[in-house]
C-alpha cells in the first residue's frame, strides 16, 4: 500500500441529506461471498479511503458530476450467499490469486467485517423443504430487515452469482435467480441482473417489476466488449465479416459453472447477440468456453474473425484478452449499483436500456458500444435534470 497518494473520490457525486444526516443506500448482493461482490466491497472501501483511485468506474468521470449520484461513502453491503466462507478469509485467497493487491484486505478489514455481518443464508439448499413462496417472503423480509436496520433510504438488489443453467422447457419452480429477483419486487428493491441467469426474465415475472426500475443481463467485461467496439468497425468500413469464432478459457466459480452446457448457452446468447444485431447477420463460428481451475479468476478469450475486403480479398483480425474478471466486474457493478439508485430515486420505473452499455443482453437498445456509451451519457443528463 505504500506509496499511494490518497485520492479525493467526492466530487463526482452527491449525497441526499435528511434531517442533517447524509441518506445511505444499501447494496445487497446475491452472491455475497463470491469473488465479484468481494472485490466491489473491499474495492469501494479503498476507494473511500483514498487508498486507489476509482479505474473502471465511469460514474466517478467528469460526465456524471452533478447527477446526483449516491456517494462511494454512502452504500452499505449485505446479501445472499450459500457459502459459510467470511468475506475476510475470502479477500486472503483473492489477494493469494493476485486478484487484490497485497495489503488490501487488512487496510478494509473492518468494511469486509461490516458487510459480512450482513450477510444472510440463501437457497435453496439441498434438502430445502420450502417452496417457493417461503423462500421468496423469507428473501424479502431479509431485504426489509436490511434497510430498517441500516436506516437506508433504499436498496438496490444485485446478482452476481454463478451462472445458472437455462430452465428446463415446463419447468414448474422458479430457478434460483428468479427467486431472489422476485423478491426483491416484493421488498420495493430496483434490482440489477450482471448474470446471464433468468432472474426477471422468468415468465411468471412477466410485468412485475414495471413499477420499480430494472437493469440486465450478463455483465459485459472482456470478450464482448471487445466484440462490441470492434463489429461497428467492420460495419462502416464496409467489410464482410465472414466468420467470427470465439474461445474463452477461465477457472475459479465462473468457470465451473459455465463447464455445464446449459450455463455456456445461456453465457453465449449474449456474445451472439452482439454480432448478428451489429452486423445485420450471424456470422459462421462459435464461442467455446472450458474451464481451466488453474487460472482461478483469470481469464483469456480468444477470437479469430475471418473478413473479406475489395475485390474478394480475404483477411483474418485475431485478438487476444486477459484479464481479471472480478477486477474487470467490481467497478461495473458499484456504478450500477449507483445509477439505478438514483433512477430509483428520481422516480424513474421499468427497465434502463440507457444501461445496455454494461451490458451483453441488455433489455433494449443498440448493441454498438459507441452508441450505447452515448446512450449513457444521455442517460446521465436525464438524471442531472430531474434533480
Amino acid at each position: 500500500m505504500a506509496g499511494r497518494q490518497p485520492v479525493n473520490n467526492d466530487g463526482n457525486a452527491s449525497e441526499a441529506r435528511t434531517g442533517g444526516r447524509t441518506a445511505r443506500t444499501g447494496v445487497w448482493f446475491v452472491g455475497a461471498r463470491g469473488s465479484v461482490a468481494t472485490t466491489a466491497v473491499a474495492g469501494c472501501a479503498a476507494v473511500t479511503a483514498g487508498l486507489y483511485p476509482p479505474t473502471g468506474m465511469v460514474t466517478e468521470t467528469p460526465p456524471f458530476d452533478g447527477t446526483g449520484l449516491p456517494s462511494l461513502r454512502s452504500l452499505v453491503f449485505g446479501g445472499h450467499d450459500t457459502t459459510p466462507t467470511p468475506l475476510g478469509k475470502r479477500a486472503e485467497h483473492l489477494t493469494e490469486a493476485g486478484v487484490l493487491p497485497h495489503g488490501l484486505a487488512p487496510a478494509v478489514r473492518a468494511e469486509l467485517q461490516a458487510a459480512d455481518e450482513e450477510i444472510r443464508l440463501g437457497g435453496p439448499l439441498p434438502g430445502d423443504t420450502r417452496g417457493d413462496e417461503e423462500l421468496i417472503a423469507d428473501f424479502a423480509a431479509d431485504l426489509t430487515s436490511f434497510r430498517v436496520r441500516n436506516a437506508l433510504a433504499r436498496v438496490v438488489v444485485v446478482n452476481v452469482s454463478s451462472t445458472e443453467p437455462l430452465p428446463e422447457p415446463g419447468a414448474v419452480r422458479l430457478p434460483p435467480s428468479s427467486l431472489y429477483a422476485a423478491a426483491a419486487l416484493r421488498a420495493g428493491c430496483p434490482y440489477v441482473n450482471f448474470t446471464p441467469s433468468t432472474g426477471l426474465r422468468a415468465p411468471a415475472l412477466t410485468g412485475a417489476a414495471d413499477g420499480l426500475p430494472h437493469a440486465g443481463r450478463d455483465g459485459k467485461t472482456g470478450q464482448t466488449l471487445l466484440r462490441a467496439a470492434l463489429a461497428p468497425m467492420f460495419v462502416q468500413r464496409a467489410l464482410e465479416v465472414r466468420a467470427w469464432s470465439g474461445t474463452n478459457l477461465l477457472g475459479g466459480g465462473d468457470g465451473a459453472a459455465l463447464a455445464h452446457p446449459g450455463a455456456a448457452a445461456a453465457k453465449n446468447a449474449g456474445k451472439e447477440r452482439v454480432l448478428t444485431e451489429t452486423l445485420g447477420h450471424r456470422p459462421e463460428g462459435e464461442v467455446h468456453i472450458d474451464d481451466v481451475p488453474a487460472l482461478g479468476d483469470w481469464k483469456t478469450a480468444w477470437d479469430h474473425i475471418a473478413f473479406e475486403g475489395f475485390l474478394g480479398s480475404r483477411m483474418i483480425l485475431q485478438t487476444i484478452w486477459q484479464g481479471c474478471d472480478s477486477a474487470l466486474a467490481a467497478p461495473l457493478v458499484l456504478d450500477l449499483a449507483r445509477l439505478v439508485a438514483r433512477a430509483h430515486e428520481a422516480g424513474l420505473t421499468g427497465p434502463l436500456p440507457e444501461l445496455g452499455f454494461y451490458f451483453k443482453d441488455p433489455d433494449a437498445g443498440p448493441s454498438a458500444l459507441s452508441e450505447q456509451f452515448t446512450a449513457l451519457l444521455s442517460f446521465a443528463d436525464r438524471l442531472r435534470e430531474a434533480r
